[in-house]
């Protein structure tokens, strides 16, 4: 639950966001969105030092020294699986066909099977997006797997950098960032307020609607 780890360690720390977005594992702007608004935000703090991930002691040598780096204490183990496409949201499978759309139209460098451990999806599929022949072709539109919450940006730009180490190319840079920091960060909050509404709904018996996304890049 890294969103709700982010969260606790927002309030109850003075840990610096690049710290805890390297300790949670999110991008710095989803640190920031989540500091921005915590006090309206309906997300649940989760208490690491309880899950028994991190030590006090970790903290303040974090809060001392804005360079450390937190370390996790070693928790369980954890049964993964080791075969098979990654587990993706029920909610979030519709958006999948996009994001491997985006991803070919941009990226065409990184493999059919890269992109299988991305998005969690079949080469069968990549492979009937790639020549059009999916049975939803006339409606899939190539949208940001981050933004659609399929993988993380620094899964992508690693599975970017390698295929462009492989291929004997530059790695693109990606500066979709540039002058669309609000926009990102709205993009970010309306994601969490969503996904907070629908937990709601599901606790109270009821269906959320399908949310429309909206690309905040596309202009």
């Amino acid at each position: 639950m890294p969103h709700a780890t982010a969260s606790w360690l927002v309030e109850n720390t003075s840990l610096t966001f690049e710290q805890i977005a390297e300790f949670c594992g999110l991008h710095i702007l989803e640190v920031q969105a989540i500091a921005d608004d915590t006090a309206a935000t309906k997300l649940t703090g989760r208490d690491p030092v309880r899950a028994h991930e991190l030590t006090m002691d970790e903290i303040e040598k974090g809060q001392k020294d804005a360079n450390y780096v937190l370390k996790m204490m070693k928790g369980p183990e954890q049964v993964r699986r080791t075969k098979g496409p990654r587990y993706t949201p029920v909610s979030k499978r519709q958006d999948k066909p996009d994001g491997i759309a985006w991803i070919l139209r941009h990226h065409p460098e990184i493999s059919d099977g890269a992109i299988g451990k991305l998005i969690g999806t079949t080469r069968t599929t990549i492979a009937a997006i790639r020549d059009r022949s999916h049975w939803n072709i006339g409606n899939i539109v190539p949208k940001d797997p981050v933004t659609l919450g399929l993988t993380t940006q620094r899964e992508l730009d690693a599975a970017v950098a390698k295929a462009a180490k492989a291929a004997g190319i530059e790695a693109q840079v990606d500066t979709r960032l540039e002058g669309d920091r609000e926009a990102l960060i709205e993009q970010l909050r309306a994601e969490r307020e969503a996904a907070a509404h629908a937990a709601e709904l599901a606790a109270s018996g009821e269906e959320a609607p399908a949310p429309a996304f909206e690309d905040p890049f596309k202009r």
